[in-house]
């Protein structure tokens, strides 16, 4: 296979992982779009044999936190933030639970989203978070201990609404 064709294989994985940061389909489709550019500008930088997907993930992420930068803005809980207004399905309990998900994840710090997302959607071992996040491996495995923490802490909490914590709705058959 070609270069090109294996970057196509992990195009739905930069997608989800993009969107999952942004919580923005347009600025995730943006951003993988930005991510398959530079990488296809960048073959040189790739070690063949090395593990792609983590190079590509290592290069969005990198574009994602230069965007930040520039913006000088960071994915927050706020009243604006575009996930905020995603509908449920009506009659679907697993929608509302995941759209509880969603809002919690958005409101940890990004170094947690980041982790979690990575080890936990990607599947990605702590170590090829490491490499991805450029930490040691006892950062991540911190990181992930205090993320899941925090994520069950925020979808625990009685209250929902304006500022307040996430409840989850479970379903009793």
């Amino acid at each position: 296979m070609s270069f090109e064709a294996d970057l196509l294989v992990w195009l739905p994985n930069l997608r989800r992982y993009a969107r999952a940061l942004t919580g923005d389909q347009a600025w995730a489709d943006d951003l993988v779009q930005d991510t398959l550019e530079r990488a296809l500008s960048r073959t040189r930088l790739w070690r063949p044999g090395s593990n792609l997907r983590a190079w590509l993930l290592t290069v969005l992420r990198n574009l994602f936190i230069d965007q930040l930068r520039t913006r000088r803005e960071l994915p927050v809980a706020d009243e604006t933030a575009p996930w905020r207004d995603l509908a449920a399905p009506v009659t679907e309990i697993d929608g509302l639970v995941l759209r509880d998900v969603q809002r919690a994840l958005y409101r940890l710090p990004i170094e947690q989203r980041e982790v979690l997302l990575l080890v936990g959607l990607e599947e990605l071992s702590y170590q090829e978070a490491a490499k991805v996040l450029g930490v040691p491996i006892g950062t991540v495995m911190s990181r992930v201990a205090r993320g899941r923490k925090h994520l069950r802490a925020l979808l625990s909490e009685d209250t929902v609404g304006q500022g307040a914590s996430l409840k989850v709705v479970k379903h009793v058959s």
